[in-house]
Protein backbone atom coordinates (compact mmCIF):
# COMPACT_ATOMS: atom_id res chain seq x y z
CA UNK A 1 0.00 0.00 0.00
CA UNK A 2 1.31 3.72 -1.04
CA UNK A 3 -1.19 4.98 1.45
CA UNK A 4 -4.25 3.92 3.50
CA UNK A 5 -6.85 2.45 0.55
CA UNK A 6 -4.28 2.46 -2.10
CA UNK A 7 -3.11 -0.74 -4.09
CA UNK A 8 0.08 -0.09 -5.92
CA UNK A 9 -0.21 -2.45 -9.02
CA UNK A 10 2.71 -3.76 -10.82
CA UNK A 11 4.07 -1.47 -13.89
CA UNK A 12 2.96 -4.13 -16.29
CA UNK A 13 -0.83 -3.99 -14.77
CA UNK A 14 -0.53 0.05 -15.27
CA UNK A 15 1.57 0.34 -18.60
CA UNK A 16 -1.54 -1.39 -20.76
CA UNK A 17 -3.90 -1.94 -18.10
CA UNK A 18 -6.78 -3.16 -21.05
CA UNK A 19 -4.21 -6.03 -22.15
CA UNK A 20 -3.73 -7.16 -18.84
CA UNK A 21 -7.45 -7.13 -18.33
CA UNK A 22 -8.47 -9.34 -21.75
CA UNK A 23 -5.41 -11.62 -20.44
CA UNK A 24 -6.82 -12.86 -17.29
CA UNK A 25 -10.04 -13.99 -19.45
CA UNK A 26 -8.30 -15.13 -22.86
CA UNK A 27 -6.48 -17.51 -20.09
CA UNK A 28 -9.79 -18.77 -18.93
CA UNK A 29 -10.91 -19.18 -22.06
CA UNK A 30 -7.80 -21.23 -23.05
CA UNK A 31 -8.23 -23.39 -20.10
CA UNK A 32 -11.90 -24.21 -20.79
CA UNK A 33 -11.46 -24.61 -24.46
CA UNK A 34 -7.95 -26.93 -23.66
CA UNK A 35 -10.41 -29.04 -21.48
CA UNK A 36 -12.92 -29.38 -24.32
CA UNK A 37 -10.25 -30.92 -26.66
CA UNK A 38 -9.57 -27.96 -28.49
CA UNK A 39 -5.96 -27.09 -29.25
CA UNK A 40 -5.52 -23.28 -28.07
CA UNK A 41 -2.95 -20.71 -28.84
CA UNK A 42 -3.05 -17.35 -27.29
CA UNK A 43 -0.98 -14.78 -29.23
CA UNK A 44 -0.80 -10.64 -28.59
CA UNK A 45 -1.60 -9.77 -32.10
CA UNK A 46 -2.97 -10.28 -35.51
CA UNK A 47 0.65 -10.28 -37.16
CA UNK A 48 1.86 -12.80 -34.07
CA UNK A 49 -1.55 -14.77 -35.35
CA UNK A 50 -0.56 -14.95 -38.76
CA UNK A 51 3.03 -16.18 -38.20
CA UNK A 52 1.70 -19.38 -35.42
CA UNK A 53 -0.31 -20.12 -38.05
CA UNK A 54 2.34 -20.48 -41.10
CA UNK A 55 5.65 -21.54 -39.29
CA UNK A 56 3.73 -23.94 -36.28
CA UNK A 57 0.35 -24.73 -37.19
CA UNK A 58 -0.51 -25.41 -40.48
CA UNK A 59 3.21 -27.48 -40.91
CA UNK A 60 1.68 -29.64 -38.08
CA UNK A 61 -1.14 -30.62 -39.76
CA UNK A 62 0.74 -32.12 -42.66
CA UNK A 63 -2.28 -30.30 -44.93
CA UNK A 64 -2.12 -30.68 -48.40
CA UNK A 65 -4.91 -28.26 -49.53
CA UNK A 66 -6.78 -25.44 -47.71
CA UNK A 67 -10.01 -23.37 -48.46
CA UNK A 68 -11.68 -20.57 -45.68
CA UNK A 69 -15.07 -19.86 -44.78
CA UNK A 70 -16.03 -15.90 -44.76
CA UNK A 71 -14.06 -14.08 -42.12
CA UNK A 72 -12.81 -10.66 -41.61
CA UNK A 73 -10.51 -11.79 -38.84
CA UNK A 74 -9.06 -14.46 -41.22
CA UNK A 75 -9.04 -11.20 -44.05
CA UNK A 76 -7.26 -8.49 -41.39
CA UNK A 77 -4.59 -11.34 -39.97
CA UNK A 78 -3.01 -10.89 -43.29
CA UNK A 79 -3.57 -15.13 -43.84
CA UNK A 80 -5.61 -14.99 -46.24
CA UNK A 81 -3.02 -12.87 -48.76
CA UNK A 82 -0.31 -15.55 -47.38
CA UNK A 83 -2.32 -18.75 -48.19
CA UNK A 84 -4.46 -17.58 -51.58
CA UNK A 85 -1.23 -18.34 -54.13
CA UNK A 86 0.48 -20.22 -52.07
CA UNK A 87 3.63 -22.45 -53.61
CA UNK A 88 3.05 -25.12 -51.33
CA UNK A 89 -0.69 -25.71 -50.30
CA UNK A 90 -3.35 -26.21 -52.72
CA UNK A 91 -5.36 -22.95 -51.87
CA UNK A 92 -9.27 -23.21 -53.00
CA UNK A 93 -10.24 -19.76 -52.94
CA UNK A 94 -13.86 -18.99 -52.10
CA UNK A 95 -13.42 -14.84 -52.33
CA UNK A 96 -12.10 -15.10 -55.47
CA UNK A 97 -13.53 -11.96 -57.17
CA UNK A 98 -13.20 -13.17 -60.95
CA UNK A 99 -15.65 -16.35 -61.09
CA UNK A 100 -19.16 -16.56 -61.09
CA UNK A 101 -21.39 -17.22 -58.19
CA UNK A 102 -22.31 -20.54 -59.40
CA UNK A 103 -18.58 -21.24 -59.68
CA UNK A 104 -17.94 -19.48 -55.73
CA UNK A 105 -20.75 -22.30 -54.31
CA UNK A 106 -18.98 -25.20 -56.23
CA UNK A 107 -15.63 -23.90 -54.70
CA UNK A 108 -17.63 -23.84 -51.13
CA UNK A 109 -18.73 -27.43 -52.10
CA UNK A 110 -15.63 -28.60 -52.82
CA UNK A 111 -14.06 -26.70 -49.51
CA UNK A 112 -15.96 -29.34 -47.12
CA UNK A 113 -12.97 -31.92 -48.78
CA UNK A 114 -9.96 -29.68 -47.62
CA UNK A 115 -7.66 -30.71 -45.57
CA UNK A 116 -7.40 -27.38 -43.52
CA UNK A 117 -10.23 -25.21 -43.60
CA UNK A 118 -9.93 -21.42 -42.21
CA UNK A 119 -12.56 -19.26 -40.37
CA UNK A 120 -13.42 -17.54 -37.60
CA UNK A 121 -16.13 -17.69 -35.00
CA UNK A 122 -19.14 -15.88 -33.94
CA UNK A 123 -18.30 -15.93 -30.32
CA UNK A 124 -15.98 -18.14 -27.97
CA UNK A 125 -17.39 -18.93 -24.29
CA UNK A 126 -15.36 -18.53 -20.93
CA UNK A 127 -16.52 -22.08 -20.79
CA UNK A 128 -14.51 -23.22 -23.92
CA UNK A 129 -17.45 -23.36 -26.39
CA UNK A 130 -18.14 -22.09 -30.29
CA UNK A 131 -20.89 -20.47 -31.03
CA UNK A 132 -21.80 -19.83 -35.07
CA UNK A 133 -24.92 -18.27 -37.24
CA UNK A 134 -24.87 -18.79 -41.14
CA UNK A 135 -26.61 -18.51 -44.27
CA UNK A 136 -25.17 -20.36 -46.09
CA UNK A 137 -24.08 -23.02 -43.94
CA UNK A 138 -20.78 -23.94 -45.43
CA UNK A 139 -18.68 -22.66 -42.71
CA UNK A 140 -21.11 -23.90 -39.85
CA UNK A 141 -20.35 -27.81 -42.20
CA UNK A 142 -16.78 -27.42 -42.45
CA UNK A 143 -16.24 -26.54 -38.49
CA UNK A 144 -18.30 -29.57 -37.67
CA UNK A 145 -17.16 -32.50 -40.36
CA UNK A 146 -15.49 -32.73 -43.70
CA UNK A 147 -11.99 -31.03 -43.46
CA UNK A 148 -9.37 -32.60 -41.62
CA UNK A 149 -8.29 -30.03 -39.56
CA UNK A 150 -9.61 -26.26 -38.41
CA UNK A 151 -8.39 -23.33 -37.84
CA UNK A 152 -10.34 -20.34 -36.19
CA UNK A 153 -9.28 -17.19 -35.44
CA UNK A 154 -10.84 -15.23 -32.57
CA UNK A 155 -10.44 -11.50 -31.61
CA UNK A 156 -10.85 -11.04 -27.61
CA UNK A 157 -14.01 -9.30 -28.37
CA UNK A 158 -15.43 -12.67 -29.38
CA UNK A 159 -15.42 -13.61 -25.98
CA UNK A 160 -18.16 -13.96 -24.03
CA UNK A 161 -19.64 -15.79 -20.38
CA UNK A 162 -22.01 -18.39 -21.99
CA UNK A 163 -23.86 -20.06 -24.51
CA UNK A 164 -26.67 -17.54 -24.00
CA UNK A 165 -24.78 -14.81 -24.07
CA UNK A 166 -22.84 -15.77 -27.19
CA UNK A 167 -25.98 -15.80 -29.23
CA UNK A 168 -26.98 -12.58 -27.56
CA UNK A 169 -24.01 -11.27 -28.93
CA UNK A 170 -24.51 -12.59 -32.59
CA UNK A 171 -28.49 -11.42 -33.15
CA UNK A 172 -28.20 -7.89 -31.65
CA UNK A 173 -24.25 -7.18 -33.35
CA UNK A 174 -22.86 -9.39 -35.16
CA UNK A 175 -25.76 -10.27 -37.35
CA UNK A 176 -26.75 -6.56 -37.81
CA UNK A 177 -23.44 -5.59 -38.60
CA UNK A 178 -22.39 -8.04 -40.84
CA UNK A 179 -25.71 -7.82 -42.79
CA UNK A 180 -24.76 -3.98 -43.52
CA UNK A 181 -21.26 -5.37 -44.58
CA UNK A 182 -22.57 -7.39 -47.27
CA UNK A 183 -25.12 -4.92 -48.31
CA UNK A 184 -28.04 -7.38 -47.21
CA UNK A 185 -31.70 -6.03 -47.71
CA UNK A 186 -32.88 -7.14 -43.78
CA UNK A 187 -34.37 -5.29 -40.88
CA UNK A 188 -31.25 -5.60 -39.18
CA UNK A 189 -29.38 -3.91 -41.65
CA UNK A 190 -31.70 -0.86 -41.34
CA UNK A 191 -32.37 -0.76 -37.96
CA UNK A 192 -29.61 -2.00 -35.94
CA UNK A 193 -31.95 -4.61 -34.00
CA UNK A 194 -32.67 -8.29 -34.70
CA UNK A 195 -36.29 -8.78 -36.39
CA UNK A 196 -36.76 -12.24 -36.55
CA UNK A 197 -36.88 -11.65 -40.35
CA UNK A 198 -38.53 -13.56 -43.16
CA UNK A 199 -36.45 -12.31 -46.05
CA UNK A 200 -34.68 -13.23 -48.90
CA UNK A 201 -31.85 -11.71 -47.93
CA UNK A 202 -31.81 -13.12 -44.25
CA UNK A 203 -28.10 -14.51 -43.07
CA UNK A 204 -29.29 -15.60 -40.05
CA UNK A 205 -30.29 -19.45 -40.93
CA UNK A 206 -27.84 -21.92 -39.31
CA UNK A 207 -26.61 -22.30 -35.88
CA UNK A 208 -23.85 -24.19 -34.80
CA UNK A 209 -22.87 -24.66 -31.20
CA UNK A 210 -19.47 -26.81 -30.86
CA UNK A 211 -19.02 -27.87 -27.11
CA UNK A 212 -16.39 -30.25 -27.93
CA UNK A 213 -13.43 -30.62 -30.49
CA UNK A 214 -13.62 -34.07 -32.51
CA UNK A 215 -11.49 -35.95 -32.53
CA UNK A 216 -9.28 -34.21 -30.22
CA UNK A 217 -7.46 -31.08 -31.32
CA UNK A 218 -9.42 -31.63 -34.68
CA UNK A 219 -9.73 -27.98 -34.34
CA UNK A 220 -7.50 -25.68 -33.35
CA UNK A 221 -8.21 -21.88 -32.03
CA UNK A 222 -6.01 -19.13 -31.89
CA UNK A 223 -7.09 -16.39 -29.28
CA UNK A 224 -6.28 -12.52 -30.04
CA UNK A 225 -5.24 -10.34 -27.57
CA UNK A 226 -6.77 -7.76 -29.92
CA UNK A 227 -10.70 -6.79 -31.21
CA UNK A 228 -10.76 -8.36 -34.54
CA UNK A 229 -13.83 -8.94 -36.75
CA UNK A 230 -17.07 -8.77 -35.44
Amino acid sequence: MDSVGEIVYPRHIMKDPIKQYWNTRIKKCQKALAANNFEVFVVPSAARARDVALKKIIPATGAGSVSWGGSQTFKDSGLYDALKDSPSLKALDTYDKTISRDEVLERRRQALLVDLFISGTNAVTETGILVNLDMIGNRAGAITFGPKHVLILAGRNKIVPDVGSAMERIKDYAAPVNARRLAKKTPCARTSLCRDCDVPDRICNTWVITEKSFPKDRIKVVLINEDMGF
